[in-house]
């Protein structure tokens, strides 16, 4: 994606800073849309192709972080956090929400900008999904994934609980099969991080995964380590 191919929203209440940021935004080749809060954002990534969301954390009404939610829930913009409060517990939470990064206000735009385009070139490096819908239901080996509801079922029709974690990443592995994703990848994909807190999640999920699915998880045949590499999901997936 060239610079002036991106379309970017900063959503900040105050008026000086998301105007001028903006600004600088479009003086640098992108295209910028500034809005005051949570609802206007809304609005317009519904309306319009966005590539990337600038979101101050601390606004009136729905906050960034709740609106970060929302927009890691229905689709798969990246969003960078802008705050004043620089403390690592804050930083986690807002990646743990769904922030590809987190940026401490007052910021040096230049570095903004370079971690816009890190963070645009980091998700547009990773493997494309195979197309799906949220209500579709996902079939592979002894296993169907009803998506909209999270739930897995087995053969026998019955129900076995997944955490978020290990949901996500099973679509993530679904979505992809057969395609070797390293572990910076299903970090990005499934957990969408920006921090080394989540070095070792990848390792943790997959193997409580893989005592969900697996015959044996001792020796698995679904999900095979890729040594030096990750992760491949290697059978194939049926959409029904």
């Amino acid at each position: 994606m060239t610079p002036e191919d991106q379309h970017i929203l900063v959503v900040d209440d105050h008026r000086d800073i998301r105007e001028s940021l903006a600004q600088f935004l479009r003086k640098n080749g992108r295209r910028a849309t500034a809005v005051e809060g949570a609802e206007a954002a809304r609005k317009t990534i519904k309306e319009h192709r966005i590539d990337l969301v600038i979101l101050d954390i601390m606004m009136p009404g729905e906050d960034g972080l709740s609106l970060c939610r929302h927009i890691r829930e229905t689709n798969h913009i990246p969003v960078i956090l802008l705050s004043a409060r620089g403390e690592e517990l804050d930083r986690i939470i807002g990646l743990e929400v769904g922030a590809d990064d987190y940026v401490v206000k007052p910021f040096n735009p230049r570095e903004l900008l370079a971690r816009i385009d890190a963070v645009l070139r980091r998700t547009h490096a990773l493997p494309p999904e195979a197309q799906s819908q949220s209500g579709e239901m996902l079939r592979f080996d002894r296993w169907t994934l009803k998506v909209a509801e999270r739930e897995l079922v087995d053969d026998d029709g019955n129900a076995h609980e997944l955490s978020t974690g290990e949901y996500r990443l099973l679509l993530t592995f679904l979505q992809r099969p057969k395609i070797v994703l390293t572990r910076d990848q299903l970090l990005d994909l499934a957990f969408d991080r920006g921090s080394d807190v989540f070095d070792r999640a990848v390792d943790t999920q997959v193997s409580r995964l893989r005592r969900k699915i697996e015959a044996d998880a001792r020796l698995p045949k679904l999900i095979k380590t890729v040594w030096g590499g990750g992760y491949v999901f290697t059978v194939p997936v049926e959409k029904l």
